[in-house]
């Protein structure tokens, strides 16, 4: 409701130089969906979701980026924002995804982390058995790193800066609140002044 909030009110052009800035990560997610749909749903499909059983739509194993947030509302009409929602709204505990439904992720794009997860069966039935798939998963799982990991000025961080300026806080903003993160930026920051000096 922020992130819909907050777009509301910047003027039309603000929000497309936004969507300029996500352009390059879409063109990444659309090679990380392409290369899951080729070689893994399949398994997917037939392994965990028919059966009910995937342990990548558990609700402890989901962790969302503020980014995320940004770029799906981006990205989805406000209908497909209601319908989010709602599911939060709605919401009765259990152990899956409150935004798992029976068609599928309500996300117009999912959040990288589920983009990104693999289970141990997929791994050991198509990456570990074909060098070739296994280097380009590894060759997409450090092209992620360039959007999420701020070794680096990175998307995620600049999504969340623009909140942030505006006056909102949440505790999804990961690059502004986790030590962790803060710690790798931190790193950076320093290497990079040791370097101008």
């Amino acid at each position: 409701m922020i992130v819909r909030e907050h777009l509301g009110k910047l003027p039309r052009s603000r929000v497309s130089e936004i969507k300029k800035r996500i352009r390059q990560y879409l063109r990444f997610r659309t090679e990380v969906e392409d290369f899951q749909a080729r070689y893994l749903s399949g398994i997917c499909t037939q392994k965990c979701f028919t059966s009910q059983v995937s342990a990548c739509c558990n609700r402890e194993g989901i962790a969302t980026f503020f980014a995320d947030v940004v770029i799906n509302v981006l990205l989805s009409s406000g209908e497909e924002v209601d319908t989010l929602i709602r599911a939060l709204l709605n919401d009765r505990g259990g152990v899956k995804c409150v935004y798992l439904s029976e068609s599928g992720c309500l996300w117009r794009l999912k959040p990288i982390v589920c983009e990104m997860y693999l289970c141990k069966y997929a791994k050991e039935s198509i990456l570990y058995s074909e060098d070739v798939l296994r280097a380009q998963w590894e060759k997409l799982r450090r092209r992620e790193k360039h959007y999420t990991w701020p070794s680096r000025p990175v998307l995620f961080d600049r999504l969340e800066e623009i909140f942030i300026h505006a006056g909102y806080d949440n505790s999804l903003m990961y690059f502004h609140h986790s030590p962790g993160l803060i710690r790798v930026k931190n790193r950076y920051l320093e290497s990079h002044s040791a370097k101008r000096t």
